[in-house]
């Protein structure tokens, strides 16, 4: 038995307590039901009788809803519809709930949410391809208390968007992500959510430097912000940001030099996944000391257009850099390595797979006397350019380090909500 669970029992008066344990008060089976941790144990606890279903039932918080059936299957919208009628009746304080995957769920499903729906704060709709901008504004306006919100692949317009925005006006958090909206939903969701903190716009190819700038002004609390495969976004609608804004994914990007600036130019940057940068379109040399001294992880990956002179600026622009992603930058030779051994002190990770310019001198120059705090080096595949003998040499100087062979595409921190 839980000790602390025992002295909260004590504030409890039972005159009864000997006797029966149906005399204790609800809140005490509340108690109770939090110590079960195991799912087979709380259904016995509501199979108990009616009394103990009730506590179970007022005490579910969070409810992932799944319609997973075959294939060949017809499934009718109203089984949906009937199906969430009865688990938002039986479970009316839940703060948490995922709808994901229901691609056939209609309309009239969200209707719900009118009645049941005042206490969550929490939604995911991803791939709930049937909803309309209709069924949107029903949710919403039994949603007020909504923070959270996922529409990953959802059919929601700029329509659809406003009507979330002015209903849900507590929103924190957002995912848009290969949403159908424009500049004229941004700019709605920023006129009615101020206390924006994430938003991922990833995949929104309508979506243009217009609709960042607005959110630039009116958001200045957005820390967390992801604008990848974003085409029509080249970077300057960023100047101006709050300081607030720490971290931006914006992965095969056409960001302009001076979007890159301006990306940075808020101060508080500390997460910046540049990866996939198109090379015609951006010239990373021209931005090197742009970067913020703030910065602990920076991805480059597949950014084959970066040269020493950036990587000279970064190194020396960014103390704090913590992890750094280089893999498949071809055009960092020796100097550029030097650079890093010499001013990267705080690195901890480096990905430099694919590196084809790095051979045994590269590898003893960023080794040998700096980055002393590394602990983890992502290096294969550099084209035979480093000899097993300077590897094995590296392991027994660096014990310290732990070789990965293996590329990973990201970075330890992510910005995917």
């Amino acid at each position: 038995m839980d000790f602390d669970f025992l002295k909260q029992m004590k504030n409890y008066p039972c005159k009864n307590f000997s006797t029966s344990i149906m005399n204790l008060p609800d809140d005490c089976f509340a108690l109770i039901l939090q110590l079960l941790n195991r799912p087979m144990d709380r259904n016995s606890f509501g199979l108990t009788c009616h009394r103990w279903l009730h506590i179970q039932n007022s005490s579910r918080r969070k409810l992932w809803f799944n319609h997973y059936h075959h294939p060949l299957a017809k499934v009718s919208p109203h089984s949906y519809s009937f199906r969430l009628t009865k688990l938002l009746t039986r479970f009316q304080q839940l703060n948490f709930l995922s709808l994901s995957h229901c691609t056939e769920l209609p309309d009239s499903a969200l209707s719900h949410l009118q009645i049941y729906g005042s206490n969550i704060q929490t939604l995911y709709l991803e791939c709930c391809l049937a909803i309309t901008d209709y069924g949107f504004s029903l949710m919403a306006s039994g949603c007020s208390r909504l923070t959270s919100i996922s529409l990953y692949r959802c059919n929601i317009s700029d329509v659809g968007l406003e009507y979330l925005a002015k209903s849900c006006s507590s929103l924190q958090k957002v995912n848009l992500s290969w949403c159908g909206i424009t500049d004229t939903g941004i700019i709605s969701l920023g006129e009615s959510c101020s206390s924006l903190q994430k938003l991922n716009l990833s995949n929104c190819g309508s979506v243009s430097d217009r609709g960042i700038r607005y959110l630039s002004q009116a958001c200045r609390q957005l820390c967390s912000i992801t604008i990848s495969y974003c085409e029509r976004i080249t970077g300057v609608g960023f100047r101006g940001f709050s300081e607030t804004l720490t971290s931006v994914e914006a992965v095969s990007c056409k960001l302009e030099p001076e979007g890159i600036q301006a990306i940075v130019s808020g101060g508080g940057l500390e997460y910046l996944d540049l990866s996939g940068l198109v090379p015609v379109v951006t010239r990373l040399d021209r931005v090197g000391g742009g970067f913020t001294k703030n910065l602990r992880v920076l991805n480059l990956r597949n950014c084959r257009d970066v040269r020493n002179t950036a990587v000279i600026k970064i190194s020396k622009g960014c103390p704090l850099l913590q992890e750094w992603n280089l893999a498949h930058c071809h055009n960092i030779d020796l100097d550029g390595w030097k650079a890093i051994g010499s001013n990267c002190h705080n690195l901890e990770i480096l990905h430099v797979n694919m590196c084809w310019n790095l051979r045994d001198s590269g590898l003893h120059a960023l080794l040998s006397d700096g980055c002393r705090r590394l602990s983890k080096l992502y290096i294969s595949n550099c084209n035979g350019r480093i000899s097993y003998f300077t590897i094995q040499q590296f392991k027994c100087r660096r014990s310290d380090v732990k070789i990965k062979e293996k590329e990973v595409q990201g970075t330890k921190t992510k910005n995917i909500f």
